[in-house]
């Protein structure tokens, strides 16, 4: 199957934008910024919209009021004094029309993405329900923290709006029922801690890869990226195939014949175009200030040559989207995946390890989350477990707090004596083991793992096999579902690793 890529420059994107924005000449402000909204506190206080061309537009929030002529594609941007947290506040944006936006709180706004374990909301998916997850919804009266719920959407070129499902609201039983529960776990601790108003927005679609996120400018750039581009002509082959299987079964059906047997499901393929939900879902927030995101994603990219380039694709994505938010290297905390028992093709212990690689970027951070997880249910219902561990790493991190807010990770590992020996950071307090020592094997200079025997020694392991007497290597927690009883005092759980090699 031939396959074209069509690219939009941004006089194109800008020409879409100035005529839409001049068929309109009352001032409109984007889906983003509604009533009820949280605007990051202690940040220039960014307000934007369109309006006729040239039209005068002036906006005037809590104590502070600017004024600002429309482009000549009807576009404008202001920038008011940062402020503290508070509120409730009055937004009130004049031109031919006004607009008066209520009940908006200065506080912290953290961005919440990724695919289906972010996506699941506290009602849950069928047949697969979140852990009390009616009592949470019961309980899910919190004033001082808004959502914005973002539609699914794919984009060819980074789009100017996004398609809210609707403005921002206070967290009620019914606005909490359809958000996703992660980053509502996460909200509330964060909230009930740093007692400042949080706004969470829920901008995941479930399936998708790494790569749908990442703007095509940093995909395009990175010539070790070119396989994504690849992967998306296969799957694109797939779609057609399945496209003409869909058309053999209805001829079939129509003339009583019966059907050939039925395709394997696969996603929409317009969630799997790099870049396409960049475009859509990520490109439309970048104006808004913010705190910082949590992501959870990962179990798209487990599949044999998706799984071994996930450390530089996430990498690319974290640093792409701190390049177009323009705020630095704003905090970046993400799940780790946690153990699943998936297909002998997944490669869920390559892409955990990946994920823990990828902390080598600046204010970044990881929820390790491998004793979540269920072997026959890719969703697992505990997401408060998630929710609270990515609240530990903003305590830390963000806001001061002298948590614990990490498992033991790799730092080095030595063979001596016929065994490895290995090191860990995040145990001050010492290491445990939840149960029997498991999930450890070792290697020779072949790379042939083995389970091996691991015992405790103060705050390292020690590791050996014998059948491996001159051992070179070693990891932990590397199949799909493994046993993996690691943990420090603190009761956070050991993330996988391998001292093998890896790209």
């Amino acid at each position: 199957m031939r396959m074209t890529f069509r690219f939009a420059s941004l006089a194109t994107a800008a020409a879409i934008c100035s005529f839409v924005f001049t068929a309109n000449a009352e001032v409109q402000l984007p889906k983003v910024l509604s009533s009820h909204m949280v605007i990051q506190r202690n940040m220039p206080i960014h307000i934007w919209g369109t309006a006729s061309p040239g039209e005068q537009v002036s906006v005037g929030f809590h104590s502070s009021s600017a004024k600002v002529v429309a482009d000549s594609s009807g576009r404008w941007s202001v920038y008011l004094p940062h402020e503290a947290a508070g509120g409730p506040y009055t937004l009130t944006v004049q031109g031919t029309n006004t607009l008066t936006l209520d009940d908006i709180l200065l506080g912290d706004v953290w961005i919440a993405s990724g695919q289906s374990n972010m996506e699941m909301p506290l009602a849950g998916f069928n047949g697969a329900p979140i852990k009390d997850g009616e009592k949470a919804i019961a309980g899910a009266d919190h004033p001082q923290i808004r959502l914005l719920l973002i539609k699914k959407d794919s984009a060819e070129y980074p789009q100017g709006d996004a398609k809210a499902v609707q403005g921002w609201s206070a967290c009620t039983p019914e606005t909490a029922r359809n958000f996703s529960a992660a980053a509502y776990f996460f909200g509330v601790d964060v909230q009930a801690h740093e007692k400042v108003p949080i706004g969470l927005v829920d901008t995941t679609w479930g399936g998708t890869p790494a790569e749908a996120w990442t703007s095509l400018g940093s995909l395009s750039a990175d010539s070790s990226l070119m396989p994504v581009f690849a992967g998306r002509a296969s799957h694109m082959d797939r779609e057609a195939t399945e496209r003409r299987y869909l058309k053999i079964a209805e001829e079939a059906k129509a003339a009583g014949k019966p059907a050939p047997p039925a395709r394997p499901w696969h996603p929409d393929p317009a969630s799997w175009e790099p870049a396409g939900l960049y475009n859509a879902m990520i490109a439309p927030l970048t104006p808004m200030a913010i705190r910082g995101a949590i992501w959870y994603q990962g179990e798209a990219n487990t599949e044999p040559g998706y799984a071994e380039l996930y450390h530089r694709l996430f990498s690319t994505m974290i640093q792409d989207w701190r390049s177009q938010w323009k705020q630095g290297d704003f905090p970046f905390f993400f799940v780790q995946l946690s153990a699943y028992g998936a297909g002998p093709t997944s490669n869920w212990g390559l892409l955990r390890d990946a994920q823990r690689r990828t902390l080598s970027l600046a204010n970044t951070g990881m929820a390790i989350t491998i004793d979540a997880g269920e072997e026959h249910n890719i969703h697992p219902a505990n997401k408060q477990v998630v929710g609270e561990r990515l609240a530990l790493l903003a305590r830390n991190a963000v806001y001061g707090e002298k948590v614990s807010d990490s498992g033991p990770l790799f730092r080095l590992a030595y063979p001596k004596d016929g065994a490895m020996h290995v090191w860990f950071d995040h145990v001050e307090g010492g290491l445990t083991a939840h149960g029997p020592l498991a999930g450890f094997e070792v290697a020779g200079l072949d790379g042939n793992f083995v389970s091996a025997t691991a015992r405790i020694e103060g705050d390292t392991v020690v590791a050996s096999s014998p059948s491996v007497s001159e051992p070179r290597y070693v990891r932990y927690a590397w199949t799909n579902f493994p046993t993996a009883s690691l943990y420090n005092r603190d009761g956070l759980p050991a993330s996988t690793f391998t001292s093998f090699p890896v790209p």
